[in-house]
C-alpha cells in the first residue's frame, strides 16, 4: 500500500468498519434470509454487534496473535466474527463447511486454533471428535442451538451469550479492545486462508491488511465498484474469492452482502437480490446453461425452434452490441425482440438482470460457455487469480474482454514469463508467507517478491493480455512431441451438458485419453424422455446410448481441437465414463472442485492402463466415502469406446479450402 494510501485510508479491517459507520451508517451492510424473511443490518448496527462479539472473545481470555477458527455457510454473524477477531488483535480461520473431521483436524492443528466459531450441530460434532488432537483448541461457539441441549457445555458457548457477555463487561474491557484494535498496522495479518491441496497438504497462506485493502482498492476502482453495489455471498467462506468479494470490497466500498437462507436457496435467493456485481466459478455457469438446456428439451417444437434463432442470433451480435462495437440496425432490432422473448426471461431466471459486472475464475471456462452469457447482454469477464496474490493478477477492461485470455495486469501488479513458459507476478497483493513453512514459502516466492504461479502461458505482443495455456505442471509433450494440454480439452468437453467432468490422459504417451462423467441430472431427464429405465448413476453411466452420445460429444471436440494448430494432437482417441462421480470426500476433487490428477492416476491406474492397452473392458472395484463419513466400495465392469479423431494435414487442407 503506497504511504499516500496509508495516511487517507484505515490501515485494517476495523478500521474500514469504523470508517463505513462514519459514512454510511444507515445504509444496508447485511442481509440474510431466515425462516423465509430477509432481515437486514445497517452499517452501524453491524458495528455494535462486532464490537459486542469482540469484547465477549476477550472475556473469554483470547489473547492477541491467537488463531480463531470458523466453519459454517455463509452467515453475516461468520463476516462479523472475522472482523471481531481482527479487532482483538487476533487471526481469522475459515474452514471449509463440508471438510470432513480429518481436513478440519489439520487446518486447526496447523493453525493452532484457540476458538473455534461454528454454525450447528453437524460441525460441533466433528470439533468434538478431534479436540483430543487439539491442544490449543479451548472453547467451540456455536450459532444455531438445535440438537445441543444435552451436551456437555463445559467449552461449548451460543454465539449470542458471548455477545450478551460482551455487553454486560463492556465498560471494563473496552479499553483493551480499542487498544488492541488501534494498533492494527498495514502489515499485521489480516486473515489465514488455506490453498486448496491439489497436489498435497494444503498450506496457510498468511494475507496482511496491506494485502488485502490494497488489492479490494484497486481492484474496486478498475470496475467502478460503489457503495451502491449488491452481492449474493454464497461461496465458500474459506476461499479467497469469497474474503475479498464479501468482506475486502465489502468493506472498502460500503456495498451490502446477501447470504441466502441455505445452500440449496441460492438460485432462488440470486433472484431475489437481482446483485449489480456477481462472481462464480466456470461450474455455476456450466450448471445453469445445463438447466437451460433441460427446460428447452421439455418445451414445445416451436419454442425450441425461437430459441434455437434467438441464440444464433445471440452468438452473431451480442458480444458486438455488449462492446460497443458497430452492429447493423436490423441486426439491432431484431436483437432487442429477442431479448423480450428469450434473453431478458433467461437473464432474469438466472438472478442476472441487474448484473453490471460479473467475474468468473478458479480455472478456466470453455470458450461456448463464456460467448454464451456474454451473447446475453451479461458483463461476464474472467479474472486471473490466486489465493497468494489476494485473488487478482489480471483483469480484463470492459470491451477488451475476450474467451481466450484472462485479461492485462490488475492495478499495482508486474508480470513476467520465465523461459520455461510459466507466470511470474509481483504486486501489493503478494502474500507475507505460508504458516510455519518457510521452504515452501522461498520455493514460490523470490527475495525481489516474484511469485511463481504454476501456470504456462505467455503475454500478448500488442494487446498486453495474458493467456494462460495450463497448469505448467500438467502441460507436457506427447510421444510425438506434440503439445499435451488437458484443461484445454476438458473445458470443452465440459461444455456439453451431459458431461459433468473430464480428465484427460496423454503426458508422453502415444495418444491422448479420458475419464468422463455423466451428469446426472442432464442425463437422467434426458433417460426420462427417451423412457430409459435406470436405478442408479452407475448404471445410467453404463447404458449403450448414454455412451452413443458422450461418444458423439467427445467426436464434436475433437474435429474443433483439430482445427488448433498448437493444440490438435490432444484429440481423444480413446474414453470411458466412470461409475462414479469424482468426489471431494474421495480425495478425487479439491474442496474447489479442482481436479487432483495424481491422487486419480494412482487410485485408477488399473482404468489408465486399460485405455492405453487396447482393452474393450475393463473390471474395477473403488472405494467410496458414504454421506455419514462410512467408507464402502462399488465394483463395475466399464466399456471403453474408441473416438474418431481428424487428421491434422486433412483438417488444414480443409481449412485452406
Amino acid at each position: 500500500m503506497t504511504d499516500a494510501h496509508l495516511s487517507d485510508e484505515p490501515r485494517s479491517i476495523p478500521g474500514l468498519l469504523a470508517r463505513n459507520v462514519r459514512r454510511h451508517g444507515d445504509r444496508p451492510a447485511y442481509r440474510e434470509k431466515e425462516l423465509g424473511i430477509w432481515q437486514s443490518w445497517t452499517w452501524a448496527e453491524v458495528a455494535d454487534e462486532i464490537e459486542a462479539l469482540a469484547l465477549g472473545l476477550l472475556a473469554l481470555g483470547l489473547e492477541k496473535g491467537d488463531h480463531v477458527a470458523i466453519a459454517g455457510r455463509n452467515r453475516p454473524r461468520f463476516y462479523w466474527t472475522m472482523v471481531a477477531t481482527q479487532m482483538a488483535g487476533c487471526v481469522p480461520v475459515p474452514v471449509y463447511q463440508d471438510s470432513v473431521a480429518e481436513e478440519m483436524a489439520y487446518v486447526l492443528d496447523h493453525c493452532g486454533a484457540r476458538m473455534a466459531v461454528v454454525e450447528d450441530q453437524e460441525q460441533v460434532d466433528k470439533t468434538i471428535e478431534i479436540k483430543d488432537r487439539l491442544p490449543n483448541l479451548r472453547d467451540v461457539i456455536y450459532l444455531d442451538p438445535r440438537g445441543l441441549r444435552k451436551y456437555t457445555h463445559a467449552h461449548l458457548k451460543p454465539f449470542a451469550e458471548v455477545q450478551a457477555a460482551g455487553r454486560a463487561r463492556r465498560s471494563e474491557m473496552i479499553a483493551e479492545l480499542e487498544r488492541r484494535r488501534d494498533a492494527a498496522g498495514p502489515d499485521d495479518t489480516c486473515v489465514m486462508l488455506y490453498t486448496s491441496g491439489t497436489t498435497g497438504r494444503p498450506k496457510g497462506v498468511v494475507l496482511s491488511n496491506r494485502n488485502i485493502i490494497e488489492t479490494s482498492r484497486a481492484s474496486a476502482e478498475f470496475d467502478r465498484l460503489t457503495e451502491h453495489e449488491s452481492v449474493l455471498a454464497y461461496l465458500p467462506m474459506a476461499w479467497v474469492g469469497d474474503f475479498i468479494f464479501s468482506l475486502g470490497q465489502a468493506m472498502w466500498c460500503g456495498f451490502c452482502v446477501n447470504c441466502p437462507e441455505s445452500t440449496t436457496t441460492m438460485h432462488e435467493n440470486l433472484n431475489e437480490i437481482g446483485p449489480t456485481y456477481f462472481f462464480a466459478p466456470p461450474r455455476y455457469f456450466e450448471e445453469r446453461i445445463t438447466t437451460i438446456t433441460i427446460r428447452m428439451e421439455d418445451a414445445s417444437a416451436l419454442k425450441r425452434r425461437i430459441y434455437d434463432r434467438a441464440m444464433a442470433h445471440a452468438r452473431k451480435v451480442g458480444p458486438s452490441i455488449l462492446d460497443g462495437k458497430p452492429v447493423s440496425g436490423r441486426d439491432r432490432w431484431l436483437y432487442r425482440l429477442f431479448d423480450v422473448l428469450i434473453y431478458a426471461p433467461i437473464r432474469n431466471r438466472s438472478g442476472m438482470s441487474n448484473v453490471r459486472v460479473a467475474y468468473t475464475a478458479g480455472e478456466a471456462i470453455g470458450p461456448e460457455i463464456f460467448d454464451f452469457w456474454r451473447s446475453l447482454g451479461i458483463n461476464l469477464k474472467q479474472l486471473y487469480g490466486q489465493t497468494e496474490a489476494s485473488v487478482f493478477i489480471t483483469q480484463q477492461p470492459d470491451h477488451e474482454v475476450r474467451a481466450d485470455t484472462v485479461g492485462v495486469p490488475s492495478p499495482g501488479v508486474e508480470l513476467r514469463i520465465a523461459e520455461t513458459g510459466e507466470v511470474f507476478y509481483r504486486s501489493p497483493g503478494v502474500f507475507v508467507e505460508y504458516y510455519k513453512n518457510p521452504a515452501s514459502t522461498a520455493d514460490t516466492k523470490d527475495a525481489d517478491g516474484w511469485v511463481a504461479t504454476g501456470d504456462a502461458g505467455f503475454i500478448e505482443e500488442g494487446t498486453g493480455h495474458l493467456r494462460i495455456i495450463d497448469r505448467a505442471k500438467d502441460v507436457g509433450k506427447l510421444a510425438s512431441g506434440a503439445l499435451f494440454a488437458p484443461k484445454y480439452v476438458e473445458n470443452k468437453l465440459k461444455f456439453y451438458p451431459a458431461i459433468l467432468e473430464a480428465v484427460v490422459h496423454g503426458a508422453d504417451r502415444d495418444y491422448c485419453t479420458a475419464f468422463i462423467n455423466i451428469d446426472l441430472s442432464a442425463v437422467g431427464n434426458w433417460a426420462e424422455r427417451k423412457n430409459i429405465a435406470y436405478s442408479s448413476y452407475q448404471e445410467l453411466a453404463g447404458h449403450q446410448d448414454v455412451l452413443d452420445t458422450i461418444q458423439s460429444h467427445v467426436e464434436e471436440v475433437n474435429r474443433s481441437i483439430a482445427g488448433d494448430e498448437m493444440l490438435s494432437g490432444c484429440q481423444v482417441r480413446r474414453f470411458l465414463v466412470l461409475h462414479k462421480e469424482l468426489d471431494a470426500d474421495d480425495g478425487e476433487l479439491t474442496r474447489t472442485r479442482k481436479v487432483r490428477r495424481k491422487i486419480i492416476n494412482e487410485k485408477y491406474d488399473d482404468l489408465v492402463n486399460a485405455l492405453y492397452d487396447g482393452s474393450k473392458t475393463v473390471t474395477t472395484e473403488t472405494e467410496v466415502t458414504y454421506e455419514d463419513g462410512r467408507k464402502g466400495s462399488i465394483k463395475a465392469t466399464l466399456e471403453i469406446r474408441d473416438a474418431a479423431v481428424v487428421p491434422v494435414e486433412a483438417k488444414r487442407m480443409e481449412a485452406a479450402e
